[in-house]
C-alpha cells in the first residue's frame, strides 16, 4: 500500500471515528460547531490525498465529482441536521420541504396575484386553440420567472452598450476621461437601491416597469463604463505599436486592436454587471412588484411559509447560473481566440 492510501485510510477512520465516537458518548450535538468544521478539514485532506491517485484520463471527472459532490455532501448533512432536530426547521426546512414547496410553486396557478412560476408551459396547446398567439402571451405573462428575466436582460442590454461606448471612449481619451472618471466614481459606491425611488419620479408610472428596468440599467451602466475604461488603457503598448506599424489608423485601430484587445476583461465586467443586474432587481421586487421571483420570495417570508421562501432563493441562483452560462456561450462565439 502506498504512502497516500494509507493517509486516506488514516484520515477516513479518523473522520468516521470522530463523528461515531462523540456521537455515541452523547456529545457530538454539543461539540457540532466543533466536529463539523473538522470533518471538512479532514475530508479536504482525503481528496487532495485521493486527487494524487487519479491518472491524467480520469483528472476531469475527478475534479466534476468534487463540483458536484460537495454541494450534494452538504445538502444531505442539512437535511440529515433537520431530521435529527439539530437545526430548527422552522427557519430552516430540510431541502426535502423545500424541493416540495419549488415543486408546488411550479405546477400550481396563485390566484391571489393571479401568476405563476413559471407560466404553465403545459397548458400552451390549450390557450393556442383557443385564443392563438395572444392566448400563449397571455399564459407566459403570468410567470414570475419570464418578469424577472425580462426586467434583468432589458435593463442589462440598455446599461451595458452605452456603457462599453462611453468607457471606449474614456479609455483612449483623456479629457473625457478627465471630465467623468470623478463622477463615476462617486455615483458608483451609491446603493442602486437608493437611488430607485428618484426613479420612479422621472416616470408617469411609477409602479409600471420603467423604473425597474431603468435602476438596472443605471448599475449595469456605471460597471460597463468603469470596467471598459479599464480594458481599454490595460491593452499591452506593443499592440498598438504593432497596429501602427502596419498602417492601422482610426476605425481599423479601433477595430483590429483596440476591442478585440479589451474584449476579455469587457467580458469579465458583463459577467460581474450580470450578478449586479440581479441583485438589484430582486431587491426592486422586494419593495415594489406584484409580480417577480424576488415578490415571491419577500411574500412567502412575509406569510411565514419558508419552504416556498427558499425555494424563490432557488430560483434566483438557478436564473444566475444559466445568465452566466449564455454570457459565457456568447464570448466563446465572440471571442474564439481564447478558446
Amino acid at each position: 500500500m502506498t504512502a497516500d492510501r494509507r493517509a486516506i485510510l488514516l484520515l477516513l477512520v479518523l473522520s468516521i471515528g470522530l463523528n461515531l465516537g462523540l456521537a455515541a458518548i452523547g456529545l457530538w450535538r454539543t461539540l457540532s460547531w466543533l466536529v463539523i468544521p473538522a470533518s471538512f478539514v479532514l475530508l479536504v485532506l482525503i481528496c487532495e490525498r485521493a486527487g494524487r491517485l487519479v491518472p491524467m484520463r480520469g483528472r476531469s471527472v475527478y475534479e466534476r465529482a468534487l463540483a458536484l459532490g460537495f454541494p450534494a455532501a452538504v445538502l444531505l448533512l442539512w437535511q440529515v441536521a433537520g431530521d435529527t432536530g439539530l437545526i430548527n426547521t422552522t427557519w430552516f426546512p430540510q431541502p426535502s420541504r423545500i424541493l416540495a414547496g419549488l415543486w408546488d410553486l411550479t405546477v400550481n396557478y396563485d390566484r391571489f396575484s393571479k401568476a405563476s412560476l413559471i407560466g404553465r408551459p403545459w397548458l400552451i396547446p390549450q390557450y393556442f386553440a383557443e385564443g392563438g398567439l395572444a392566448g400563449v402571451w397571455t399564459l407566459l405573462a403570468e410567470s414570475h420567472v419570464l418578469a424577472t428575466v425580462g426586467r434583468v436582460l432589458a435593463g442589462f442590454v440598455l446599461g451595458a452598450v452605452p456603457g462599453i461606448l462611453l468607457g471606449v471612449v474614456m479609455g483612449i481619451n483623456q479629457t473625457v476621461r478627465l471630465m467623468l472618471d470623478t463622477t463615476l466614481s462617486a455615483v458608483y459606491v451609491l446603493p442602486k437601491i437608493a437611488i430607485f425611488p428618484i426613479v420612479m419620479l422621472i416616470f408617469a408610472d411609477p409602479f409600471g416597469e420603467g423604473p425597474k428596468i431603468l435602476v438596472v440599467a443605471l448599475a449595469v451602466f456605471i460597471l460597463m463604463t468603469i470596467n471598459t475604461m479599464a480594458a481599454v488603457r490595460g491593452i499591452d503598448r506593443i499592440y498598438l505599436m504593432a497596429g501602427r506599424n502596419y498602417g492601422a489608423t482610426g476605425w481599423q485601430m479601433m477595430r483590429h486592436v483596440i476591442l478585440p484587445g479589451a474584449l476579455p476583461v469587457i467580458f469579465s465586467g458583463l459577467r460581474i454587471a450580470l450578478g449586479t443586474a440581479m441583485i438589484v432587481i430582486i431587491s426592486v421586487e422586494f419593495l415594489r412588484a406584484k409580480q417577480g421571483v424576488g415578490f415571491i420570495t419577500f411574500y412567502y417570508w412575509e406569510v411565514l411559509n419558508p419552504e416556498k421562501m427558499y425555494a424563490g432563493l432557488i430560483v434566483v441562483m438557478l436564473l444566475g447560473v444559466v445568465l452566466t452560462y449564455g454570457l459565457q456561450w456568447l464570448q466563446k462565439r465572440l471571442i474564439p481566440w481564447q478558446r
